[in-house]
């Protein structure tokens, strides 16, 4: 083979080799499209673990972003006990990460009041509604490595107003603490604060006061939840107790996407202070999630 056919046979080889390395090496325009459409689809269909979602509601220091409205009536107001009350609670929790695992949690709680009826010590009974109070409570939490898991941290609480009807007018400084456990479906432990009063007019109640929250969950495989908690309020002046009992069941589910959990359930005060509200009450509370 001369020279110069012989350079035209292999330049016309080296061309058709190439031509199939790169047909093979590159996907066709359908299959680019194809395995784009299987990508986006496989990344839209990320499944929501509804039962962690709704483990994390009964964990007042998880790791997640909630917003819960709060809805709760209470009867028995009152000095001749005839009134009523309607408070609504907007108490988001906001996680922030610090690395390592460990995070620093706060929760802000707006309470509005609506008393109807209320009988005062003297004067007509009084029928209004007002800012009970805003509370900030924060928690810095540990990684632990453990099922158990506990945060602690300071705790401020806002006069409820000039009129005295919501509640104390005093300021309340203090310190949050919370421990619980999670084991399987169970989520349990305790959550408290301690508060003085930090100035104000003490005579519509003090802020020297001592919560605990002892708290069960049982959340079943298909997002339901069972609880029970009782919010015990003593007050070290009057050395009263305001110890709401409630027991509820609430359910999650998603909304284009959204984690939506509803929750209702009765109350009953176990013990009351004076005026406070006694006997049966409800809580409704709706509560969605954010997720990262």
């Amino acid at each position: 083979m001369n020279t110069p056919l012989k350079a035209l046979v292999l330049a016309f080889s080296s061309c058709a080799l190439s031509s199939v390395a790169i047909a093979q090496n590159a996907p066709s325009a359908g299959s680019s499209a194809a395995d784009a459409k299987t990508a986006i689809v496989t990344t839209q269909a990320a499944p929501i673990d509804k039962v962690d979602i709704a483990k994390k509601l009964s964990n007042p220091i998880a790791n997640m972003i909630s917003v819960p409205l709060q809805y709760q009536f209470s009867r028995g107001v009152g000095a001749t006990q005839g009134g009523s009350e309607q408070t609504l609670l907007f108490q988001p929790v906001m996680p922030f990460n610090l690395g390592g695992g460990d995070s620093f949690i706060v929760r802000p709680i707006i309470a509005g009041v609506r008393e109807t009826n209320v009988q005062g010590a003297t004067g007509q009974p009084y029928t209004g509604y007002g800012i009970a109070s805003v509370t900030i409570e924060s928690f810095y939490a540990p990684n632990t490595n453990s099922s158990w898991i506990w945060g602690v941290g300071p705790y401020a609480q806002s006069p409820s107003g000039n009129s005295g009807k919501f509640g104390s007018q005093e300021t309340g400084l203090g310190v949050t603490g919370v421990v619980l456990n999670r084991h399987g479906p169970w989520t349990y432990g305790l959550l408290g604060y301690q508060s003085w009063s930090a100035g104000g007019n003490p005579a519509f109640g003090t802020q020297n006061n001592l919560y605990g929250q002892p708290f069960l969950a049982y959340t079943t495989k298909d997002a339901w939840t069972y609880s029970t908690n009782m919010e015990a309020l003593y007050n070290y002046d009057t050395r009263r107790t305001s110890n709401p009992l409630y027991v509820g069941v609430s359910k999650l589910s998603i909304f284009d996407g959204t984690p939506v959990s509803f929750s209702a359930g009765p109350m009953y005060y176990v013990s009351n202070t004076p005026g406070g509200p006694s006997g049966w009450g409800a809580r409704v509370t709706a509560t969605v999630v954010i997720l990262k």
